[in-house]
């Protein structure tokens, strides 16, 4: 079943005590640059920092005592991990990880540090699949999907509905896409509002482009790009929502996208990760698009790796 607008309201009230409502931040400087005006959600100032704590939250607190009493089991390259570790806790069960051995050592240090377990696998999609069955049956864990659930894609849908209730009139709203859970649950909202929503994806992880351009999901491809927070395929739900609901998918490089994470970091004094940076990427590149609008971006996140950093 998919979630709609009614879930995510839903979600909204669920979650409310245990999230942050994050702010919008604006940036007279980046406004002339864009030539538009444009409106920052900052879910890199989210708890666990990043957006993956609304659906994280919505699924625990969704759950009954029998499945709480034997924990919630997962894979993710690191923030929805990190987030559902810390949604866990407020139940006082157990989050099981699932990990590639490639993610970076500060997404693996934010689940540890929320008290998940981390379990390490080979960095493919098969890998992370194949450990998390054998975690789900020694444990009797339950498992909590990283993007394609319906309690995930309402809960996450909850920073486009904050946003509308802070900036009023917004003409366009920017998403990143990856899985798709937020994307979708952004659709949700966009749809309810009559905002045009836009899905921004790198180049080297354009499945979710594609498989809007064709109509048929793409499964299975071999990613390439700084945006480690996009690198997942597009979820089942989340294709048939937002196949159905998304305005536009537009693609970035990876060059543009470092050069829009440093403006952020600079003129902004946020620190926001690659993956959000893409919203304020796909803007600078289609000035024609935005010229004169009133344009929400989603900044999804902000766990980097501050010894590691593209500039």
């Amino acid at each position: 079943m998919n979630p709609d607008y009614e879930s995510v309201q839903a979600a909204a009230e669920r979650i409310g005590p245990f999230i942050n409502h994050t702010p919008v931040i604006t940036s007279e400087k980046l406004d002339i640059i864009a030539g538009c005006s444009l409106f920052f959600k900052c879910e890199n100032l989210q708890k666990a920092g990043a957006f993956k704590s609304r659906g994280a939250v919505n699924a625990i607190m969704s759950l009954g005592a029998p499945a709480l009493a034997k924990g919630v089991a997962t894979h993710s390259s690191g923030n929805h991990g990190a987030a559902l570790a810390r949604a866990a806790g407020l139940k006082n069960t157990t989050a099981y990880i699932v990990v590639p051995d490639n993610a970076r050592q500060v997404k693996q240090d934010a689940i540890l540090s929320y008290g998940g377990q981390v379990i390490l696998c080979e960095p493919t999609l098969e890998d992370r699949e194949a450990k998390l069955e054998v975690v789900l049956k020694e444990t009797g864990a339950t498992f909590v999907h990283p993007y394609d659930q319906e309690e995930i894609i309402a809960g996450q849908g909850t920073a486009m509905l904050e946003l509308v209730q802070q900036v009023q009139g917004l003409d366009i709203v920017i998403v990143p896409v990856g899985g798709g859970g937020l994307l979708a649950g952004c659709c949700l909202v966009a749809e309810h509002e009559q905002i045009k929503i836009i899905g921004a994806e790198p180049e080297g992880a354009d499945d979710a482009c594609r498989s809007v351009d064709t109509g048929e999901l793409v499964l299975r491809h071999t990613p390439k790009t700084i945006c480690d927070g996009l690198l997942t395929t597009l979820g089942t739900r989340n294709f048939e929502i937002i196949r159905d609901k998304v305005d536009s998918m537009l693609l970035v490089s990876d060059q543009e996208t470092i050069e829009a994470m440093s403006l952020v970091w600079t003129r902004m004094k946020l620190i926001i990760e690659p993956s959000s940076a893409v919203t304020l990427a796909v803007v600078l590149r289609n000035p024609g698009l935005f010229e004169g609008k009133r344009v929400g971006l989603l900044l999804t996140g902000g766990n980097v790796d501050l010894t590691d950093l593209p500039f």
